[in-house]
C-alpha cells in the first residue's frame, strides 16, 4: 500500500470512533482490516492488491496509537482551532485532524508539512469545500504551538 492508502484506511477507522464506543474499536478496526483484505478495491480503488501483513501491523500501530493520544491531541486541536470544541468539528475532518495531529506530534518519520499537505488532500475527498482551508489553519496553528 502507498503512504496515501495507509493514511486514509487510518482516518477511516478513526472515523468509526465517531460512531462507537472505545470498547468497541477494536472489534471495528479488526473488521475494516478483514474487509480491506477481502476487497482491497472496494475501499480503496487506487489499490489492485490485497495489502500486505505489514501493511495491516502498520494500520494497526498507528489506529491505537491515535487512539490512545486522544485526550491529548483532542486538547491540543482545540487550542490551535481557537478554542472550537472538537463536538462542533465534523466528523470525518475531526479524524483527519486527528490523525495529522498524531503525525505532527509523534511520528518523526512524516515531516509536519507532509501530514498537512496529506491531510487537506484526504478532506478533498472527504468533506466539503471549505474543509480543506479549516483544516489547513488548525494544522499550520499546531504546527507552530509544536
Amino acid at each position: 500500500m502507498t503512504r496515501r492508502e495507509l493514511r486514509d484506511s487510518i482516518v477511516r477507522i478513526i472515523y468509526r470512533e465517531a460512531f462507537y464506543p472505545a470498547a468497541g474499536m477494536e472489534e471495528q478496526k479488526e473488521d475494516y482490516l478483514r474487509e480491506l483484505q477481502e476487497e482491497p478495491e472496494l475501499f480503496l480503488p487506487s489499490m489492485k492488491e490485497e495489502p500486505s501483513e505489514e501493511d495491516l501491523a502498520y494500520i494497526r500501530e498507528k489506529v491505537d496509537a491515535v487512539l490512545s493520544s486522544m485526550k491529548e491531541l483532542d486538547s491540543s486541536l482545540e487550542k490551535a482551532s481557537h478554542d472550537w470544541k472538537v463536538s462542533r468539528i465534523g466528523k470525518m475532518e475531526l479524524a483527519i485532524l486527528r490523525v495529522a495531529a498524531y503525525e505532527i506530534y509523534y511520528d518523526e518519520d512524516i515531516p509536519d508539512r507532509v501530514a498537512i499537505n496529506e491531510a487537506i488532500e484526504l478532506s478533498k475527498i472527504y468533506c466539503d469545500e471549505k474543509a480543506s482551508a479549516f483544516i489547513n489553519g488548525v494544522l499550520n496553528n499546531l504546527m507552530e504551538q509544536k
